[in-house]
């Protein structure tokens, strides 16, 4: 086993108790703090899905606090664009198991 495998099956990932939590914008330009993003690129264009997913995908796997994914997504916009979300088979699991909405998405 290696060091990536065991840490990503000891991450623990955070899942809201409701997806209509999700309140997060979706027009306008978003920029994340650097505790969830810290490339160079922070920016987010909301009206472009692939910026939108990549956004969705570094908050998912880097959040700590619940408040950070109500503030950074939008469950009718995270229903979109489940299907094409690159995120560690753990954190998938954990949205699904969760969320029927997202299994039928997928």
């Amino acid at each position: 086993m290696t060091w990536s495998s065991r840490y990503a099956s000891r991450r623990v990932y955070l899942v809201p108790a409701d997806l209509t939590e999700l309140t997060g914008p979706i027009t306008g330009v978003v920029e994340l703090p650097t505790r969830l993003d810290w490339s160079e690129q922070r920016f987010y264009d909301m009206l472009d899905n692939s910026h939108v997913g990549l956004m969705y995908e570094r908050v998912i796997r880097e959040a700590t606090r619940l408040d950070e994914l109500r503030m950074y997504l939008n469950y009718e916009k995270l229903i979109e664009l489940w299907p094409r979300l690159f995120l560690p088979i753990e954190a998938r699991r954990a949205w699904e198991a969760s969320f029927q909405q997202l299994r039928r998405a997928a």
